[in-house]
């Protein structure tokens, strides 16, 4: 690797997946940083020299309108790197619509940014349980593995259920390019690059199959040796695992990941949770069974205008009075999607999407105004967000400019260190949790550490 040459540069279409991805070339040995917002001069100087550049985004929750407005200055600023790939970093489960987070409509705009006549797409990662095997995409859950179409949560999604698992048919909706797919027959044959001449002879979107470690460095090798002089590629953090590991496999990258520290625990922390997955569920439940106090949320007072500021000082209240007897404290909107919070806000919202998403935005708001008055408050060094759109909307509550990983703590969720622009935000650490992504004891972990036995 040539001193300064950006390799892959990456917008993330919401926050906790940006540190997932992150995440995965940082601890692979790459100078990774992620900015909370499009970067100036100053901020590209401070971290000049860095492989792996990243914006993180809130795409995922927004309009086609919105893309059009503002994901060409993020492209272009990732274009000015001059890197050789440009990811639109999407969530594994691919979750996404016409109207919503529209994959699709990225990869429309973010194409004109790069010189390459082909779009290789990654999904499938493996260390993530997320698979793609002819097209079709499969995740696990629980210790079990379901078609994304089957998936308990995802074909659930409140926003964006997932209604089909073969990806070439779920993207034909958001846009009108031609989609291929190299599957993992093709690359065991040794047929990938034929087909990758097809796809670029057709100027396809392509997805690559990942079920396996060998897969997975095929593909890698596919999208790197085909990358000329750029692409563009939606993919999840199964791009960063397959650039890794071909990278791993010839000698660009060492073969043994760094050591990282291990995190030393903290006298308190604060987690807060707009998410509503049974994984966030359980790890709520974990953090209540060890002595966090679990403060409820009441969205509808968050979503109230007239009623936010009154129920932030309800909240840091209790906060209060919890940290005063030396417990930690969980603030969440609710559990699952069969929580009677979140059935509320539905009938409430009724058919009306538009009206839903500015609810769910509105909660997150009002997450990251406790966020901006607790850290100062209680002097808080770290803390976890959960939900992918309340991430976003808390990052864009407090002064922070970017990220850069501290320590691992659960896989896609890593302790991160903040870059800020007041004393009490610069060093701060910070866990951005996927409403899929972590272990049981990811909330108990972030409190005590990953320093134990």
């Amino acid at each position: 690797m040539t001193t300064g040459t950006v390799m892959l540069a990456f917008y993330g279409d919401d926050f906790t997946g940006s540190t997932d991805a992150l995440e995965v070339t940082a601890l692979a040995g790459l100078p990774t940083v992620l900015f909370t917002r499009v970067p100036g001069t100053e901020d590209l100087r401070r971290f000049a020299g860095y492989p792996v550049v990243g914006i993180a985004g809130t795409a995922r929750s927004q309009s086609p309108e919105w893309m059009e407005a503002h994901l060409p200055a993020r492209f272009e600023a990732l274009a000015r790197l001059s890197p050789r790939i440009i990811q639109y970093k999407v969530c594994s489960t691919f979750d996404s619509s016409p109207r919503t987070g529209s994959i699709g409509r990225a990869i429309d705009i973010g194409s004109r940014f790069v010189p390459a006549d082909w779009s290789p797409s990654i999904v499938g990662a493996p260390h993530l349980g997320r698979w793609l095997v002819f097209g079709n995409l499969f995740a696990a859950t629980g210790g079990t593995r379901y078609r994304i179409d089957r998936h308990p949560t995802m074909s659930r999604h409140p926003v964006t259920p997932m209604r089909e698992s073969d990806l070439r048919l779920h993207l034909k909706e958001q846009t009108e390019r031609r989609i291929l797919g190299i599957d993992i027959a093709s690359l065991a044959r040794g047929e990938a690059e034929a087909e990758r001449e097809k796809a670029r002879a057709e100027r396809a979107v392509t997805f690559v199959d990942v079920a396996d470690d060998v897969s997975q460095r095929a593909a890698g090798r596919l999208v790197w040796e085909g990358a000329g002089e750029g692409i563009f590629s939606a993919s999840s953090s199964g791009l960063q695992y397959a650039l890794v590991a071909h990278w791993r496999e010839t000698g660009i990258l060492p073969p043994e990941a760094p050591a990282f520290p291990p995190a030393a625990a903290v006298d308190r922390l604060l987690v807060l949770s707009g998410s509503c997955s049974p994984v966030t569920a359980e790890q709520i439940a974990g953090a209540e069974a060890a002595g966090f106090a679990a403060i409820r949320l009441d969205v509808a007072a968050a979503v109230d205008a007239a009623r936010q500021e009154g129920e932030v000082a309800r909240i840091m209240e209790a906060a209060t009075a919890a940290f005063a007897t030396g417990r930690s404290v969980v603030v969440f909107a609710a559990k699952t999607v069969d929580d009677p919070a979140f059935v509320a806000l539905k009938e409430r919202a009724g058919t009306d999407a538009a009206s839903f998403s500015a609810a769910q935005d509105a909660i997150g708001r009002t997450l990251g105004i406790v966020a901006a008055r607790a850290v100062p408050a209680f002097g808080l060094q770290r803390i976890v967000v959960a939900g992918g759109d309340t991430s976003g909307r808390v990052l864009e509550s407090i002064p922070v400019v970017a990220l850069e990983v501290a320590h691992p703590l659960g896989r896609g969720a890593p302790i991160c260190r903040c870059h800020g622009t007041e004393a009490a935000f610069d060093g701060l650490q910070v866990v951005l949790k996927g409403g899929q992504i972590g272990q049981p004891s990811l909330f108990v972990d972030a409190l005590e550490g990953t320093a134990r036995g």
